[in-house]
């Protein structure tokens, strides 16, 4: 029976892609780390949330912060908190943002928001940007890494001028920090250093920290408190959280140290894509995170059948997804984690010698 490209990625011996496969074990081992009795938070209280909260906030220099279940929820709850304390609907960000490709205009829907987008789809937004945007807009948000088109990141003098423009002007800055954890390598910089440039932060613990789910948005002490009142309209207090929080804890704990190895692996294996293999490139060309984009010059359906063949050869799995950019060529992301660190070198590079032959007698 011919394989689906997922199929044959989940079954190759080595997948160097994330932490593992998510399923319930996960939880199970997070309760099986824990000692004594814990009681349980109830409705957004208790020492199991509100702990946690105060240490996310002081990782990230902020003096609150609050938990949610989904980073949908807060950051949608942090664009209209700003709007209605500037008195205005206007917002801008990319045009690639979360909100804007993956929300189901739940912005424009839930709060009646009008979005701004700001730069080309296929670049960063730039001081210039910024600089072109009304005096009326309540809130600028900036995702860091830009993870739709590769995870790049402007430098930080850029990110440095655009927080003064936003302050002199009265405009807030958001950050949309699912991925802040995976670029302080690239940066050199603490968590609370970049977040000393933005009025209010996202951060989420199911992506480069792998845990189950959950996010936190963190500011000042008045906007938190209105952000638990929002986060009760929206049906986020839950009766309890602590599965969440408990497993988003220890894979915090356990992972937040080890960020600067997977952005060197990140680096490392890129280089791998980019070591004249024709038609098949990164972007960026040298990663700035954990993640990157492996772009081909081949319709997504000849890329499968590729990637397939030279998992079974090497069992190196590479990817399970890829998406068709239209035009003949296409894509996959990649987000590196635990994994990378256990596929022996040599059965990599090997994958590497049969992807590149492939590909060249494909474009033959």
């Amino acid at each position: 029976m011919v394989k689906t490209l997922l199929e044959a990625y989940n079954t190759a011996e080595y997948p160097v892609l994330g932490h593992g496969k998510r399923n319930v074990q996960v939880l199970k081992d997070t309760f099986d780390h824990l000692q004594g009795e814990i009681d349980s938070d109830i409705y957004g209280t208790g020492k199991v949330i509100e702990d946690f909260q105060a240490k996310i906030a002081a990782y990230l220099g902020k003096p609150s912060a609050v938990f949610f279940p989904s980073g949908t929820m807060a950051q949608q709850i942090a664009l209209r908190q700003w709007c209605d304390e500037k008195g205005s609907r206007k917002v801008a960000y990319h045009p690639l943002c979360h909100l804007e490709i993956h929300e189901q205009d739940g912005l424009r829907e839930l709060h009646h928001l009008e979005p701004v987008l700001l730069a080309d789809k296929d670049r960063l937004i730039t001081l210039q940007d910024v600089q072109s945007m009304d005096d009326d807009m309540a809130c600028l948000l900036l995702e860091l890494p830009q993870r739709e088109i590769g995870g790049q990141l402007p430098a930080f003098e850029e990110l440095e001028a655009i927080a003064a423009h936003c302050r002199a002007k009265g405009i807030k800055l958001h950050l949309d920090g699912a991925r802040l954890y995976e670029i302080l390598p690239y940066y050199g910089k603490t968590a609370a250093e970049v977040c000393a440039l933005f009025d209010s932060v996202y951060v989420s613990f199911y992506k480069g920290i792998g845990g189950i789910a959950g996010a936190i948005l963190a500011g000042e002490e008045a906007f938190a408190s209105q952000s638990k009142i929002w986060k009760r309209r929206h049906g986020g207090d839950l009766i309890s959280l602590y599965p969440y929080i408990l497993n988003a804890d220890q894979a915090f704990d356990e992972r937040l140290s080890k960020m600067e190895q997977y952005y060197k692996a990140a680096v490392e294996l890129a280089g791998m894509y980019n070591n004249g293999i024709e038609g098949v490139e990164t972007r960026p060309v040298v990663p700035v995170s954990n993640m990157f984009h492996v772009h081909a010059a081949l319709p997504k359906e000849t890329f499968e059948k590729i990637l397939i063949a030279v998992y079974e050869e090497t069992g190196i799995g590479l990817t399970g997804s890829v998406r068709d950019t239209g035009e003949g060529a296409s894509y996959y992301e990649v987000s590196l984690g635990d994994r990378y660190s256990f596929v022996p070198k040599d059965r990599l590079r090997e994958a590497f010698v049969q992807l590149h032959e492939k590909v060249k007698q494909t474009l033959k």
